[in-house]
């Protein structure tokens, strides 16, 4: 299967407010997003990208679009990648909201958290590894196993993402951290995804772009390396 980028768009004028924007409409990426998003084609520069699969939220579609502009690339909006839909909390302050009982719920058992008026985290994660799994699948069949795509979408929906292909519980999700403009990378194989990358803010990625097949093999291994990756050739 092929390689995903994780991208979480850059950060937004509602990130530093202290209001839950959710879905909230117009809220896009705010002066420090714009320099973020201006920098990606550079920090990407070394990393051959077949597609970009983006959220439909505005803030995502900014952040993307310096770097689809460079690359002539298209852009698939996808529903199922959109922002936890916070339901009532929406637009509310965030420390109001720490005195809700449900609050606790989604720091200490985010499965069962369901917020009122919207969806739970739970149906979130079922979505978007959903989406993330079946673009993979059909990018793949397009552009090869060693195609290497991009994702643009949100803080918790990207940890929800990184949490299954860590095999973890969505329990476990709040232990991940994914800062806004941050890439993570996610190799999947027909039998587990593997993680490369996690809340990267640096500007080498080239390191991340699968190695051609050697002689004889046409699909990626879904084997480990015992002892532990010893890295690309050719890299210290």
């Amino acid at each position: 299967m092929a390689t995903v980028i994780l991208l979480r768009h850059g950060r937004s004028t509602a990130n530093g407010s202290g209001v839950l924007a959710g879905r909230a409409p117009k809220v896009g990426i705010d002066e420090t997003g714009r320099a973020q998003a201006k920098a990606l084609p550079e920090r990407l520069a070394g990393v051959p990208l077949a597609e970009a699969v983006v959220s439909p939220m505005l803030r995502c579609k900014q952040t993307v679009a310096p770097l689809l502009e460079a690359r002539g690339l298209p852009r698939t909006v996808e529903p199922r990648l959109s922002e936890v839909d916070y339901g009532e909390w929406t637009g509310r302050e965030i420390k109001t909201l720490l005195k809700e009982p449900l609050w606790r719920v989604v720091q200490a058992h985010p499965s069962a958290a369901v917020f009122p008026g919207g969806e739970g985290l739970a149906a979130m994660q079922s979505r978007a590894v959903a989406a993330v799994r079946e673009h993979d699948a059909r990018i793949t069949a397009a552009h090869g196993e060693h195609a290497v795509w991009l994702l643009c979408s949100h803080g918790d929906v990207l940890k929800s993402i990184l949490a299954d292909a860590l095999g973890q519980h969505l329990d476990a999700f709040q232990r991940i951290v994914v800062d806004p403009a941050s890439i993570s990378v996610v190799r999947y194989t027909e039998t587990r995804p593997f993680v490369v990358r996690v809340n990267d803010h640096s500007s080498d990625f080239a390191g991340v772009v699968p190695e051609p097949p050697k002689r004889g093999r046409k699909k990626t291994s879904s084997d480990a390396e015992i002892g532990g990756s010893t890295g690309r050739k050719g890299r210290q």
